[in-house]
């Protein structure tokens, strides 16, 4: 990339967190123009990188340069919910100003203040209708607007200060689809620099380049999320063809290694039958046998030099095959019949508003829909018996398991070893200790506290109590599963539902990963919950 079209530069990054945990060593990078992808499993920097662009962080060495006025959405998005809109939006003294001018008071200081913001007023409200945030006044405090809604009013605020760079960070963790949509429809106008970390698949096919983010260094790939697939794909499978060429020399190399020992053993037999005839003069014989041992010793040498190289020519082939650390689950069989009953709601009226009648019979994979703030959340803690309905019968008919979006189910304090045996009392510590290695937590990490994991760790860490619990649930509900994960975890949650056999009840805004677990009904919940049909992917 050429340096007079550079945006970002990253030139010898070195980072570690307190604890000396290394995060970059000499990391180099170069964001020009145009939307970035900024992809890499869980753990892999992705946000720490975002954050010492934004100078939220600073290096321990190398340096950062950002050409132009930059913005940054952070992934966790905490305002003070006592603010004003116009302040959020970084207006406020301009709009006071125009205010003060138009009711006559002609201060110096106040036409120093506007400027040539003259238009901002009427700027912010078009900003705010693209981002379908039209019913939002100027003069509403944040506590009155939704958790999507926040996220949106940071990003018009972003929007408004014009800046040539901008670094959003999981924009869409928050979202409803409408609210995603308008996010989609910002992305494809921005002309400036764009960085994204996202696992939004929808999200990712409007960058024009992916950037792979993996120890501790990126790889660039042309085009959207499904261009890099593409790409990645051939690569792997030639890479695994050398493998496997590199598999048959090895085991080539060691039957020539056998067959080399089996003729050594055969010449020193027949040397010592010889020796013992005394067929011939005894300093020949010796003569013949110091010759034939260091023939063998060469011979055998050469095998074991040959076998070593097949073993590094596969240790290296094996380094190109990414084997992703992803969640393994093997999902316990918890089939329900048919026609078995599942769960039943019967004229419940939730604690925050709304209404809901179902009934859930065998297996079925219902998709749970809704504008932020509809209730979503609330009717899955009704049912989980975590939030009492204001009226109305809820009855789970089968074992059940919940899966909040705040992944609270699990004690801080203590290690994720004694939060699974706390939901599996009977379990055997070494067995639980073994189902862990599947979610990944092998060796001594089964002994960390759950407080010091990350937010894909504890991901898995909860899911893993929720599947190793006694008893293992033949209903499961999820609320928003994908918002902690990178897209190896997302593809492999999604293969590990396909295989789960009891009924599942997911709250996501996720449609991709929605029509993945195969979802056989749609409910939207809008004031009263109701049969939709399902939207397109």
């Amino acid at each position: 990339m050429a340096p007079s079209t550079t945006h970002i530069t990253v030139s010898g990054l070195r980072f570690a967190w307190p604890d000396g945990t290394s995060v970059f060593d000499g990391l180099d990078l170069a964001v020009g123009p145009g939307r970035t992808g900024l992809i890499g499993l869980n753990g892999t920097g992705k946000s720490t990188l975002l954050r010492l662009i934004a100078g939220e962080l600073r290096p321990g060495a190398g340096a950062v340069r950002v050409a132009g006025e930059l913005g940054y959405l952070p992934q966790n998005l905490t305002l003070d919910t006592t603010r004003r809109v116009d302040e959020v939006l970084g207006i406020a003294r301009t709009r006071a100003a125009l205010h003060a001018i138009e009711a006559g008071d002609v201060a110096e200081e106040h036409f120093a203040e506007v400027g040539d913001d003259w238009d901002i007023e009427e700027r912010t409200r078009a900003t705010l209708d693209q981002l379908g945030l039209t019913h939002v006044g100027l003069d509403r405090t944040v506590g009155q607007v939704s958790g999507g809604e926040t996220v949106l009013l940071r990003l018009a605020a972003l929007l408004l200060r014009r800046p040539e760079v901008l670094l959003l960070d999981e924009p869409t963790n928050n979202l409803d689809l409408d609210a995603r949509r308008r996010l989609y429809a910002a992305v494809d106008a921005w002309s400036g620099v764009l960085v994204v970390v996202s696992h939004d698949r929808q999200l990712l096919e409007r960058v024009d380049q992916v950037a792979d983010l993996r120890e501790g260094g990126v790889r660039w790939f042309g085009g959207p999320l499904s261009a890099y697939e593409e790409a990645l794909a051939v690569e792997q499978e030639a890479a695994e063809r050398v493998v496997r060429s590199a598999e048959a020399d090895v085991r080539r190399q060691k039957r020539d290694l056998i067959e080399a020992h089996d003729k050594l053993a055969t010449r020193a037999r027949q040397g010592r039958k010889a020796f013992e005839t005394k067929r011939e003069p005894k300093i020949v014989m010796g003569n013949r046998k110091r010759a034939a041992q260091e023939s063998a010793g060469k011979h055998r040498l050469m095998h074991e030099e040959r076998l070593a190289e097949a073993r590094q020519r596969l240790e290296k082939a094996e380094e190109a095959v990414r084997d992703d650390d992803e969640i393994r689950v093997d999902l316990p069989h918890t089939a329900v019949p048919p026609r078995r009953r599942v769960l039943s709601l019967r004229e419940v009226r939730l604690r925050y508003g709304g209404t809901a009648d179902l009934e859930v019979v065998g297996p079925e994979r219902i998709a749970l829909l809704g504008r932020n703030g509809a209730g979503k959340t609330t009717l899955l803690t009704t049912v989980a018996g975590r939030l009492a309905a204001e009226a109305g019968e809820v009855s789970a008919h089968v074992p059940m398991r919940y899966l909040p979006q705040r992944l609270d189910v699990l004690d801080p304090a203590r290690s994720i070893a004694d939060n699974v045996r706390a939901l599996a009392p009977s379990a055997n510590p070494q067995h639980v200790r073994a189902q862990l290695a599947r979610f990944l937590f092998r060796k001594e990490r089964p002994d960390q506290l759950v407080g010091t994991l990350s937010g894909g760790e504890r991901f898995r860490a909860s899911l893993a109590a929720l599947m190793l619990a006694e008893p293992a649930p033949q209903l499961l509900m999820l609320d928003e599963p994908t918002n902690s994960l990178d897209l190896a975890s997302v593809r492999q949650l999604t293969s590990a539902l396909e295989s789960y056999r009891g009924a599942l009840l997911v709250a996501s805004h996720d449609l991709p990963f929605l029509h993945g677990i195969g979802i056989t009904r749609w409910l939207r919940l809008d004031g009263e919950l109701t049969e939709t049909e399902p939207p397109p992917a």
